[in-house]
């Protein structure tokens, strides 16, 4: 299978991605989307045209956002919805108050290095807010995705699956002393393994899903690293939030992508699989393991099960 590659790049920006494209008439939902690379990516959006919901934990910040973006891009239909990614019940209400079809999901929301903490449901934070909550949002949206024949699921991941694959008989370090790194590597990797599954299980449905590195950036993710990252980033790999939010938005958007699914991309291109971490340059490379259509379909039945019990 050939790499994909398109005209963009590491510098490409998500206005330059987005330019000339027009979804009007098309509906997509952005979570984490008040702040850092989730604000850019709604706003390339909302200026090609489409519907854009912004799911958000804090409204009142969702609200701000949406008026900027609607000054800066003309846009009008902006909804600033609530959605705690760590609580069944919030995205319960959120999928349950969705009508009609979506486009677009960009599942944006995470967070990166946290203390050990955990949900009132025993999940580990990281795993329920970057997998979880997001596979529980999608599973929600399936019917309303599988309306539009085509629509595609953007997953935001990080090279910090690289840190570690998902540990299944441990996910929530029962056993494990917490190291808030190998958390984030493991919900990382979780979210390559779901745009893998999600593409092979509702490939009829037409919904596809891919997973992306936008790359470094400054943002609120960093607030629990003190702007470390988890390595050797140096300024030359920092990227501006409208550079970082390229790759999802050529992900949503791009004609190029129609029909294509479980891949995994870093500047606007699909990167190379890798079996070492030195395999590739800095940032760049997608384990095998996350692509493990095996892995993937455990992990599914995994969150499925979690889930489950949650609700019992």
């Amino acid at each position: 299978m050939n790499l994909m590659k398109t005209q963009f790049g590491f510098s490409s920006t998500a206005a330059e991605v987005a330019a000339g494209i027009d979804l009007s008439g098309h509906r997509a939902v952005v979570t984490g989307a008040s702040s850092g690379i989730g604000v850019e990516t709604a706003r390339a959006l909302a200026a090609t045209g489409a519907e854009v919901t912004l799911a958000v934990r804090d409204t009142a910040a969702g609200e701000l956002t949406a008026k900027d973006i609607a000054a800066t891009t003309g846009g009008t239909a902006l909804h600033v919805v609530q959605l705690d990614l760590t609580d069944p019940a919030s995205v319960a209400a959120f999928t349950a108050a969705w009508d009609g079809p979506l486009h677009i999901l960009v599942n944006n929301a995470g967070v990166m290095a946290s203390p050990e903490t955990y949900t009132p449901q025993g999940w580990e934070l990281q795993f329920a807010t970057n997998h979880l909550g997001h596979f529980a949002l999608a599973a929600g949206l399936h019917d309303a995705l599988a309306a539009d024949g085509a629509g595609r699921i953007v997953v935001v991941s990080s090279s910090g699956h690289q840190l570690s694959p998902v540990v299944f008989d441990d996910v929530n370090f029962a056993f494990r002393a917490y190291d808030p790194w190998l958390a984030y590597g493991q919900s990382k990797t979780a979210n390559v393994l779901f745009a893998v599954e999600a593409s092979r299980r509702w490939a009829a449905d037409g919904i596809t899903a891919n997973a992306l590195m936008p790359g470094a950036i400054f943002t609120n993710l960093q607030r629990h690293t003190e702007g470390r990252g988890s390595g050797r980033t140096s300024p030359s790999d920092m990227k501006t939030v409208e550079q970082g939010a390229a790759t999802s938005v050529l992900l949503a958007t791009s004609r190029q992508l129609e029909g294509i699914g479980g891949r995994y991309f870093v500047d606007c291109n699909e990167t190379p699989t890798i079996d070492r971490r030195d395999e590739a340059p800095w940032l760049h490379g997608v384990a095998r393991y996350a692509l493990d259509p095996d892995g993937a379909a455990r992990l599914w039945d995994l969150s499925e099960s979690l889930l489950q019990e949650a609700r019992s």
